[in-house]
């Protein structure tokens, strides 16, 4: 024994065995059986390739009976790293379950998708190959394991066989870490595998057993007599998988059931698929007990790929199948059977295809009329329509749904709200949660009293039966299902009461779904609105306008911002949070909340993106991400777009982080795609961002939007942007005429991700609202600086601000020339507040402190912040600017 890295097991002895020396006695003696048919095979332990189909039957029988086993299963190993495996009897995976949902994102895709194939000749040796090929309970451990890709893990597998023949039908499977192993799994693995083989036994009714064993019995004693066929009898699921098409089973199996119905000797010749042939003869058989019944029998000719009919049966040499064997009066019943199994079938398929209540509702409906019911009304509580939970049973409900065959009968209308009365079967059902059968509504008091004049008007329509079915899913009540009968003169009997709590049962879990995804979506947009700006601040460089369109299938971490800054710039900025729901919302408000204090600190966009990369790393971290065995929630990065225009300069700063390119619409209605870099997304952590500088005509159009509104699976995304072209070439639209234009051209019908759009025109500040000097760091021009601003207020007609704006200058520029570094430049900016600037070559920024009353200076940042709006330090590649911002209106 020995343990390499992660991996334990006999690792030295497969070295070993695999450089072709001997290792009998020191590894089990099934597993060298493996490792030697491994071998044989030609696999590799680190090139094996499994073949994968998708073209398998999702409601086979051993699906159907492992389904709940399987639930049971998971919910036993919820939280750990186990996982649940379904495989049929040729190794090709049907269902997996995992303990724990976060292995989903972390294993190879031959650990997850059903499809995979295990059988030993393929994937060497591994728990289902060596289930099947031992036909008994297997465990193996790391390197036990042919293939190199599973030393890390152990398994424990058993065959499901089909009680009546003995066949292996499947094998049940549970993978785990090897450090993991447990004996204790043993009986839980025996326990589940005759679980399913009981479910699967109980498929088959008690009479059909013992007509098949007859049936047998009587094959067995008479192989070459009575028949007069060569053979012998070949088990009904294994001929049928082994020599026909699953078009051609149904086809037989259809024929069949008439050919057993007729209760009398009859040969029938079938026409397949490929011009083939089929004689299906039937017979009669009595058991033991005395039950008389039919077998039905498939005579396949030696060439199966023949075009012409087959022989008759007395000179037919070849295959004999069971195809199917019952009670003749009992035919109609295994039609009806079969049809129910069925409609169930398609109840997978055609139920809970949406997450909305209403509509989950309706598809229940229309699955079960005409099928089941003639009528299907459903009634919800308004509090489940709304995704909330109804906190206790209740008698007034919200009609969800109406659906018939007709439209003319008077059931109450879709949106009235039904008070029920204790006595009626829908409170009835809901009080005791279990389906009531009426099958004779002209006695079903309960029904009547409730509304006498309405229930005579259904009775006038020949409505006669009733199956009401309560809808609960988790232990909350979600509403009560109604199925009525009026075409058929027979009534409802207890198989249809099976079937209709069958078909509620599905529905409800899909209903409860729906119900708490409304409930979610509900919270997140709720929450993510919160978190949205609500209006957008005042400013004179961006004329702005926003469109926020939540996602259909769920709300997403998009945001947008407005933010202004200091000299009159206008910060922009576009996000998009991975993921969707409440956490993506919440992470996108903790997102948006850092960029905004970020941006106050007046960073540049790269430096800013490097800023919210460092915290996305950080918060990906604190949810587990670094951690295996942790619950992640799966966000685990943004991307974003920063841009801050300057109307002074007319420059534009930008930065992206792995987000869509911004488009820019010159004055003259051309349009572009900016060419940024385009930067990591946020999260990956330690990559670097560059900021881009372009200058932008006056008037022209800055458009920003997340991908969602360029991506559809529908449309290649060269088609969006060539939409997005055409909205936007057209210079003379308002922002808020563009917004609508683009959304209304490019934004798909039904958004799969959220879209968040900002279209921003610029301004330029003109060149008389600005003043500037540069002077030398010499305290004797401070005077000739502050003459020269009182002056330049005197021309703006801002004579009433001249007085603080002196006391600021000074100050400011004393401080620049004091313990700043040449050359130093004075700005004055008039746009809504008049703003003072003072740049200096320095990189330190003052700060302002507490003078002591003995103190003769340290009070000139004090005197700055009680004369100012607002003030403030921002810095540039040659130095710092210090600036203060007052109100005209206040002076």
């Amino acid at each position: 024994m020995g343990v390499v890295g992660d991996r334990i097991g006999p690792v030295r002895s497969r070295d070993r065995f695999l450089q072709g020396e001997s290792v009998e006695g020191s590894v089990r003696s099934p597993i060298l059986s493996s490792w030697q048919r491994s071998r044989l095979l030609g696999l590799s332990p680190d090139t094996s390739e499994l073949p994968f189909t998708e073209d398998f039957d999702p409601d086979a029988a051993l699906l159907r009976a492992a389904d709940p086993v399987l639930d049971r299963l998971q919910a036993i190993f919820a939280g750990s790293r186990t996982n649940i495996c379904l495989a049929d009897g040729h190794g090709m995976v049907l269902a997996r379950r995992f303990g724990e949902k976060s292995m989903v994102r972390q294993l190879a895709a031959i650990q997850i998708l059903p499809g995979f194939v295990f059988a030993e000749q393929f994937a060497g040796t591994n728990g289902i190959g060596l289930s099947l090929a031992e036909r008994r309970l297997c465990q193996v451990y790391g390197a036990e394991h042919f293939a190199e890709r599973s030393q890390s893990s152990a398994c424990t597998a058993i065959p499901l066989r089909d009680q009546l023949s003995g066949h292996i039908k499947g094998v049940l499977c549970l993978g785990y870490p090897y450090t993991e192993a447990d004996p204790a799994l043993i009986p839980v693995v025996r326990k589940a595998a005759e679980a399913i083989e009981r479910r699967l036994m109980d498929q088959s009714s008690a009479r059909e057993r013992a007509l098949l064993q007859a049936y047998l019995d009587a094959a067995s004693l008479n192989q070459n007599g009575e028949y007069g066929i060569d053979g012998h009898p070949v088990a009904l699921d294994e001929f049928l998988r082994s020599e026909l098409e699953q078009s051609d089973q149904s086809t037989l199996k259809e024929r069949a059931t008439e050919l057993m119905s007729a209760d009398r000797r009859a040969a029938a010749e079938v026409p397949l698929s490929r011009g083939r042939w089929v004689t299906l003869v039937s017979r009669p058989v009595t058991s033991a007990s005395g039950v008389e019944g039919v077998v039905v029998e498939a005579l396949l000719p030696e060439d199966s790929e023949r075009h012409a009919p087959a022989p008759t049966p007395t000179r037919h040499a070849g295959v004999r199948g069971l195809v199917l064997v019952g009670e003749p009066e009992v035919g109609k019943y295994a039609v009806a059977a079969r049809r129910r199994l069925e409609l169930l079938a398609e109840a997978s398929n055609r139920i809970g295809t949406t997450l909305d209540v209403s509509r989950t509702a309706w598809e229940l409906a229309e699955t079960a009329v005409p099928r089941l019911a003639d009528f299907v009304t459903i009634d919800l509580p308004e509090a489940v329509l709304r995704g909330e939970e109804s906190p206790r049973p209740t008698s007034v409900m919200h009609r969800t749904v109406v659906h018939g065959i007709r439209e003319d009968c008077p059931f109450y209308p879709v949106g009235e709200q039904v008070s029920l009365r204790p006595t009626t079967p829908h409170m009835r059902c809901i009080a005791t949660r279990q389906p009531v059968l009426e099958p004779d509504l002209k006695a079903a008091f309960g029904w009547l009293a409730q509304d006498p004049a309405h229930a005579e008007l259904l009775l006038a329509h020949n409505i006669h039966s009733l199956i009401t079915v309560p809808l609960f899913a988790r232990g909350a009540i979600l509403g009560v299902a109604s199925f009525y009968r009026s075409q058929s003169p027979a009534p409802y009997g207890d198989d249809d009461r099976s079937l209709a709590q069958e078909l509620a049962a599905r529905a409800s879990l899909c209903i409860d779904n729906a119900r708490r995804y409304t409930r979610e979506h509900t919270l997140a947009l709720s929450l993510q609105r919160s978190l949205l700006p609500r209006g957008l601040p005042e400013q004179s460089a961006l004329e702005v306008a926003h469109r926020y369109l939540p996602a259909e299938s769920g709300v997403g971490g998009d945001w947008f911002d407005v933010i202004p800054l200091s000299g009159t710039r206008v910060a922009l900025l576009v996000g998009d949070v991975v993921g969707h729901g409440l956490h993506a919302a919440a992470t996108m408000g903790r997102l948006r909340t850092a960029a905004r204090n970020f941006a106050e600190l007046e960073l540049a966009p790269d430096e800013l993106l490097t800023h919210l990369d460092n915290l996305m790393v950080r918060l990906d971290r604190e949810e587990g991400g670094d951690t295996p065995d942790s619950a992640s929630t799966g966000i685990v990065g943004a991307t974003c777009l920063y841009a801050i225009y300057d109307p002074t300069s007319q420059l534009c700063t930008m930065a992206r982080a792995g987000h869509p390119p911004p488009a820019l619409v010159r004055p003259d209605g051309s349009v572009s795609l900016l060419e940024l870099p385009a930067g990591p997304p946020l999260g990956l952590g330690g990559l670097p961002f560059e900021s881009v500088e372009i200058k932008l005509p006056e008037h022209s159009q800055l458009v920003l939007y997340t991908d969602g509104l360029i991506e559809d699976r529908h449309r290649d995304i060269d088609v969006a942007l060539d939409a997005l072209n055409r909205a936007l070439a057209h210079p003379d639209r308002a922002p808020e005429e563009t917004c609508r234009a683009v959304i209304d051209a490019v934004a798909p019908a039904h958004p799969a991700d959220d879209i968040a759009l900002l279209v921003a025109r610029t301004n330029a500040l003109p060149r008389d609202r600005i003043a500037t000097w540069d002077l030398a760091a010499d305290p004797a021009l401070v005077s000739e600086v502050r003459g020269a601003c009182v002056s330049q207020l005197s021309r703006w007609g801002l004579e009433e601000s001249a007085f603080a704006t002196e006391l600021l200058i000074s100050e400011l520029v004393t401080n620049a020339v004091r313990y700043g570094t040449a050359p130093i430049r004075v700005r004055l900016i008039h746009d809504r507040n008049l703003i003072c600037e003072v740049h200096d070559a320095s990189s330190s920024a003052p700060r302002m402190r507490q003078s002591a009353t003995t103190d003769e200076g340290g009070r000139g940042l004090f005197l700055v912040a009680q004369l100012a709006q607002s003030w403030g330090t921002r810095y540039t590649t040659d130095g710092k600017v210090i600036w203060a911002e007052c109100s005209l209106t206040a002076a």
